[in-house]
């Protein structure tokens, strides 16, 4: 966005500040600080990869039923709700630090639990305490890092979020190959420490810190943020004034977000997390084997090495992609893929049921499988979440992301639940449905999702209506 001469919204900071030596230092410590938020993504991905390389293992060392194991798989959702309808409160309770530190904590306490399981009990005790934790993560970490980066870089860096994700969820398939399933929970532990060493060293939220009174505090660390040499007043202003002006408003409850002035941005945060999770993503992940052999394949490993070699090129290509293209172009051509993956899944199905050519179904679900997984891991898995971030204010942000990414946890259950049941009933029309909700999210997106490329998280949220129902 140019700069106005009326005083408007001004470039963002470091591109005023190129060519003047300031962009480089800037730009250290938002980087620094995003690698160390996002091991909490990276431990997300490894929480949910545990499961599957480990049930074999697990089964046979504990004498396990496949009910008991299937209840410990499925547990770490529960937790994660727990842990999502905190989220909102808590981080704005202890600021974006502390609630990434209480996330670790909560993780690093479930893994020594599953290491140490001698029987079901302690297996789901640690399952349930780290799905609370990565709840939490869930949310505060495309929070924190959304809040940090100058809006030119934003949407980039909050999508590594989705990236690390998927790096913590591969390596961990892989991993658990090889290794036993206590070194693996061992294993697990270790990008909770890495983050907690690192949360002694990157600043807090300046808007947080901004939301909380802690002005002094709030210049220091946006100073830091952007370079010592760097002139933030204007930035600071903007933040200030924007803070001001929310602090007439009382802190938001959750029957709060359905007054007319927040539906807007409910709606919006809310239908991506449906149309993401009803898109059929964890029903694709987590029964991707179980849908190669029902498609005619000897084994599903030949597949599913397949999805881990595509799956995080193309997430990588959307965190270069995100500030380029801006957020919603990405977002259709995402959901235009699955729609397509979905669908040719359900005819290789269809044409299975026919009984036409074993050879044509093979290559309809493998082309199916791989084209979903690619389009999901370019735009569909990471946009929604930094949306998400994007979009509330700060006095509604802990409440409106506690049940944003709650609705995302409740909707990855009920896929994941449902799936089997739905394959007996038609496994051809179960596709086909995913792929009808798929396609839905082109013309979601494309009425109701604002762009929020190159805008500043002040400046976007005034267009939405937010700032003009507080001067009312």
């Amino acid at each position: 966005m140019e700069a106005k001469e009326d005083g408007g919204m001004l470039k963002p900071l470091m591109e005023r500040e190129e060519g003047q030596g300031c962009s480089s230092p800037s730009l250290w410590m938002v980087v620094v600080s995003t690698a160390i938020a996002v091991c909490g993504s990276f431990e997300f991905g490894m929480s949910v990869g545990y499961s599957s390389p480990s049930q074999s293992g697990i089964m046979h060392d504990l004498n396990l039923s496949l009910p008991q194991y299937s209840l410990f798989g499925s547990i770490l959702t529960i937790g994660a709700m727990i842990g999502a309808i905190l989220s909102g409160r808590v981080a704005d309770l202890i600021g974006r630090i502390f609630a990434m530190a209480l996330s670790d904590f909560l993780c690093i306490v479930g893994w020594i639990c599953i290491f140490l399981a001698k029987d079901m009990w302690w297996l789901d005790i640690g399952r349930i305490l780290i799905g609370c934790g990565i709840g939490l993560l869930s949310y505060v970490v495309p929070v924190y890092i959304a809040e940090i980066t100058p809006k030119n870089l934003r949407g980039g860096f909050a999508a590594v979020n989705q990236l690390m994700i998927c790096f913590g969820g591969s390596l961990a398939y892989l991993l658990g190959i090889v290794l036993n399933w206590r070194t693996l929970a061992i294993l697990g532990t270790l990008p909770c420490f890495i983050q907690l060493l690192g949360l002694f060293f990157i600043p807090e939220s300046p808007r947080w810190l901004a939301m909380v009174g802690k002005h002094l505090e709030f210049e220091t660390v946006l100073k830091r943020l952007r370079g010592q040499n760097s002139d933030v007043s204007q930035e600071a202003k903007e933040i200030m004034e924007f803070t001001v002006s929310l602090q007439h408003l009382p802190q938001s409850s959750m029957l709060d977000l359905f007054q007319k002035r927040y539906l807007h941005p409910v709606i919006v945060g809310v239908g991506l997390m449906v149309l993401q999770q009803f898109g059929g993503v964890n029903a694709v992940c987590f029964y991707a084997s179980e849908i190669f052999v029902s498609a005619g394949f000897s084994s599903g490993n030949t597949g599913m090495i397949a999805m881990v070699a595509v799956q995080v090129p193309m997430t990588t290509l959307g965190v270069l992609l995100m500030d380029k293209s801006g957020r919603k172009p990405l977002l259709m051509v995402s959901a235009a893929g699955t729609c397509l993956g979905c669908f040719l899944v359900g005819l290789s199905f269809l044409l299975k049921e026919e009984e036409v050519s074993k050879d044509l179904n093979i290559i309809l679900a493998l082309a199916g499988i791989l084209i979903y997984t690619g389009s999901f891991s370019l735009g569909m898995g990471a946009i929604p979440w930094v949306i998400m971030s994007e979009i509330f204010p700060l006095n509604l942000k802990g409440t409106a992301g506690s049940l944003v990414t709650l609705v995302n946890w409740v909707g990855s259950w009920v896929v994941s639940y449902s799936f089997n049941f739905l394959t007996m009933w038609s496994s051809a029309g179960t596709f086909f449905i995913f792929a009808s909700i798929c396609g839905l999210t082109i013309p979601f997106v494309e009425w109701l999702v604002p762009e929020t490329k190159g805008r500043t998280l002040e400046e976007l949220q005034t267009s939405m209506s937010f700032i003009s129902s507080v001067k009312q």
